[in-house]
């Protein structure tokens, strides 16, 4: 941990937060069809990109030295997980919320550990199939449900 780069990177973040949480309320606050307005995600995630920047900000006081030798970086996981996003984002609407985030959890998950295939495909399925009832029919919100072919 660089404890220079990541006090700067909070207080950035904390901005970046709170540009969310001001820009949201210039959102609708309901949509056609939906109990969950377009500016709920937003505010929420400004809400949370905050308070944990803020917690990010205190533990660098923390710190117990200020080097970053040692930290290897990985590319190639990294490369894969920055194409596999990109791909979720944009086959989303054509493979449906459920099976697309299902995919995109297995693959990433394997990738940061592999094996344990079986906690794997729960985990995503759960989380997956969860989010989606949740959103969808407890909250009133729409998500693209299942594959369009």
């Amino acid at each position: 941990m660089n404890r220079s780069f990541d006090r700067w990177a909070s207080i950035l973040f904390v901005l970046v937060g709170v540009f969310f949480i001001f820009a949201s309320r210039n959102l609708s606050e309901t949509a056609y069809g939906s109990g969950v307005g377009p500016n709920i995600f937003p505010f929420g995630l400004g809400v949370l990109l905050v308070i944990f920047s803020v917690r990010l900000f205190y533990e660098t006081f923390q710190y117990k030295d200020d080097t970053t030798q040692g930290i290897k970086l990985d590319w190639k996981n990294f490369s894969i997980i920055l194409i596999i996003t990109i791909l979720y984002i944009c086959l989303l609407e054509w493979f449906g919320y459920v099976l697309c985030t299902f995919l995109f959890l297995v693959i990433a998950f394997q990738i940061m550990e592999r094996g344990k295939w079986l906690l794997t495909i729960l985990i995503a399925g759960l989380f997956s199939g969860g989010v989606y009832y949740v959103y969808v029919y407890l909250l009133k919100g729409t998500l693209p449900s299942f594959p369009l072919f």
